[in-house]
């Protein structure tokens, strides 16, 4: 079975709500979907979505590295899988997402030839998960009637975002929120999306816990270079602390992991350039006694089927799932047998990453 071919699609889909962070906005998912061909008929999907703020790429760019990773793939054996994923990440540096949409689409190949389910491929067993929901930056009136109306829905997680110019209104928002919702069990994640310094992140989360607000963690506080203002962080406060914008690869994880300066990592196949160096940042975690959270860009079904798939993998390490984006869609049209239904999500048995039709 030889490659044949790679193509490109682009999904559009409108949001619920406008997708706000201290990054960006966004009022639409735009995103592109990876079409590998294979000279027997079978077909592989990936997809990626640009996110210029985070990962440095564009549409333009995406397509760009896709020539340098066509060049380097097409025509060679799905059989030689392990060489392929090699071709794939040396054909050109960073471009982590189109990457990880070409390598997705790989692996619902060679789930396919192996006629089974990724999550099965990737000797998964889990098929049900619960994921937390996005109430994104806004004023506090709205904040807090989308996290009223999220929990309505049966979410039992919230994902606040932060990171407004006064650090005073977001300790009132998240105190605000917490007041609102502490008598329904709900649990409580922020993320600031770099938005902060060390010193206003001591004083946001002791504040916080001197009114006796427990959070799950705190996500990515500080810029993502700074990994010593993540290490004088956790020694001040007793909120976990999660890296995301942090942790691209191994080399990043095991960085941050040697010098204990989180408890949780967060795993996006955009940022890891797929599938097969998220399972090894898992296992390195692991190693070191820590917990990952399983988490997504703003991006489609295909995506974040295959990261499911990758979660009920590592479903022992993978302890968080902020996997919302399909249940931030007004709709979509690509027809998968995984589920999504609010916070419930649960994976089919149809070979590779359960995508019927685009």
């Amino acid at each position: 079975m030889k490659i044949k071919d790679i193509r490109t699609e682009i999904f559009k889909a409108p949001l619920k709500t406008p997708f706000i962070t201290s990054l960006r906005k966004v009022d639409n998912l735009e995103d592109i979907i990876v079409i590998i061909e294979c000279d027997d008929g079978t077909v592989g999907y990936g997809e990626g979505v640009p996110t210029p703020a985070i990962t440095g790429e564009t549409f333009q760019s995406m397509y760009m590295a896709l020539e340098y990773i066509k060049k380097a793939i097409v025509s060679m054996d799905i059989d030689e899988f392990d060489t392929i994923i090699q071709k794939l990440h040396s054909s050109i540096a960073k471009n982590t997402t189109i990457k990880s949409a070409v390598e997705i689409a790989l692996y619902d190949i060679k789930a396919k030839q192996s006629k089974q389910p990724l999550y099965k491929f990737l000797n998964g067993t889990k098929k049900c998960f619960t994921t937390d929901i996005t109430i994104s930056l806004n004023p506090i009136d709205i904040m807090v009637k989308e996290s009223l109306n999220a929990i309505s829905l049966g979410y039992k997680e919230l994902k606040i975002k932060l990171g407004s110019r006064d650090i005073d209104e977001d300790i009132d928002k998240v105190t605000l929120i917490y007041q609102t919702v502490k008598s329904q069990d709900i649990k409580l994640r922020l993320d600031a999306n770099q938005a902060w310094s060390k010193e206003e992140s001591v004083y946001l989360l002791q504040s916080l816990e001197k009114s006796n607000i427990s959070l799950e963690f705190i996500e990515q506080p500080t810029p993502y270079y700074d990994i010593e203002a993540l290490k004088y962080i956790k020694e001040r406060v007793e909120t976990p602390l999660l890296a995301d914008e942090t942790i691209f690869n191994i080399y990043d994880a095991k960085r941050v992991l040697e010098l204990d300066c989180v408890d949780i990592i967060n795993i996006k196949l955009a940022k890891t350039a797929g599938i097969s160096q998220a399972l090894k940042i898992a296992q390195l975690t692991q190693e070191y006694n820590k917990k990952c959270m399983m988490g997504c860009m703003l991006e489609g079904i295909i995506s974040i089927n295959a990261s499911v798939a990758v979660a009920s993998a590592k479903a022992d390490i993978i302890s968080f799932i902020d996997l919302d984006s399909p249940t931030l869609l007004k709709e979509y049209s690509i027809c998968t047998d995984t589920v999504y239904d609010n916070n419930s999500i649960k994976l089919g048995d149809s070979y590779g990453i359960g995508i019927l039709s685009l």
